[in-house]
């Protein structure tokens, strides 16, 4: 009895010592695995994660693909390491990833990043349009106004102004409703920020009253130092109940039926965008402004000039009167005005 328990525990001891040299092996076939560089038909390839992909899923289309050899080994080192919660997005894989990596990158959501700009002083137009010429957000041109603002969160009347100008990050599965929510949040942050700051004795009766104004003086100024001499001047007038007199907001007005050249006539014509007509502020911005339009709006610059010409090199001159305005206006757009008269600053 006592020989067959010992022979028993030698069988035993030789069984436990043969499944321990298995499974050293196997963790080390399954280890080399997870850590050889991966064979690709080219050096880098990038691969799409679609939104709520599960990792086995994942594997199995990147062993379809030739990418990886044992998908079922990787989805179990990835439930038993808990790297399951893989992310969305376009990826790079390189020739020196490994199937671990991979999986690590693909928790991390390393995902490629892309940018999109959009200038300050761009109308709301220009922004569908520029999103639009990118492929991977050309269906916002199949939404009207009201499903885009509906779907980005923009609760106001009009979505002109409600945009922050800066260049923006973006992922694969990012749309074009993701990019105008995150711009609008900005711009209410910066907007209530800025109104919280405001001067005192400015004659906006509200932050969007601001804002219409800083689209304003956007659009005025080639010069970023100019800006709080422009509001000073604006507001001003808007004390005084003159008319603000200003082009762009005639431009604006004038939409589509604008072809480059501004004449009397346009000036003339009864538009409520028209400040050589009406009294006040227009109805809605006419651009997305930029921060320090904003301020400028919000903390004008003390003076007593009413006017302001462009000199042609991207600045203005200021004048206190009627007649000296006149005067400024013959000397810098008739007399002097050549063919390198610009209102905006040269682009360095």
């Amino acid at each position: 009895m006592l020989k067959k328990l010992k022979r028993l525990l030698q069988i035993s001891t030789v069984l436990i010592l043969l499944a321990a040299v298995c499974l050293a092996v196997l963790l080390g076939t399954a280890q080399r695995f997870l850590e050889q560089p991966l064979t690709l038909s080219n050096n880098t390839v990038q691969w799409s994660i679609d939104k709520g992909a599960s990792l086995s899923g994942v594997n199995r289309q990147l062993y379809q693909e030739n990418i990886v050899s044992h998908p079922r080994l990787l989805s179990f080192y990835g439930r038993l390491s808990g790297q399951t919660a893989i992310k969305a997005g376009l990826y790079q894989i390189s020739a020196g990833d490994s199937a671990k990596t991979l999986l690590e990158r693909f928790n991390r959501g390393e995902v490629i990043n892309f940018q999109i700009t959009f200038p300050e002083g761009w109308s709301y137009q220009q922004w569908l349009e520029h999103l639009a010429s990118v492929e991977q957000f050309s269906a916002i041109s199949e939404l009207n106004q009201a499903q885009i603002m509906s779907a980005a969160g923009i609760d106001k009347s009009h979505p002109e102004g409600w945009l922050f100008p800066d260049t923006y990050s973006y992922i694969s599965s990012d749309t074009a409703i993701d990019i105008l929510a995150r711009a609008h949040s900005k711009m209410q942050q910066v907007l209530d920020h800025a109104w919280q700051n405001r001067s005192a004795d400015i004659p906006y009766s509200s932050a969007y009253e601001a804002l219409i104004m800083a689209s304003i003086i956007e659009k005025e100024t080639g010069l970023v130092e100019e800006r709080p001499e422009i509001a000073g001047v604006f507001v001003r007038r808007l004390n005084k109940r003159m008319r603000l007199q200003t082009d762009p907001t005639v431009i604006y007005g004038l939409g589509a039926a604008y072809r480059g050249d501004l004449k009397r006539s346009h000036l003339k014509t009864h538009s409520p965008y028209n400040t050589y007509m009406i009294k006040g502020l227009p109805p809605t911005p006419i651009a997305m402004p930029s921060a320090a339009a904003i301020e400028a709006a919000l903390h004008p610059l003390a003076g007593t000039s009413l006017y302001f010409v462009a000199r042609g090199d991207g600045g203005h001159y200021f004048s206190e009167t009627l007649a000296e305005h006149q005067k400024a206006v013959r000397k810098y757009q008739i007399e002097r005005r050549a063919e390198d008269y610009r209102s905006a600053p040269k682009v360095k």
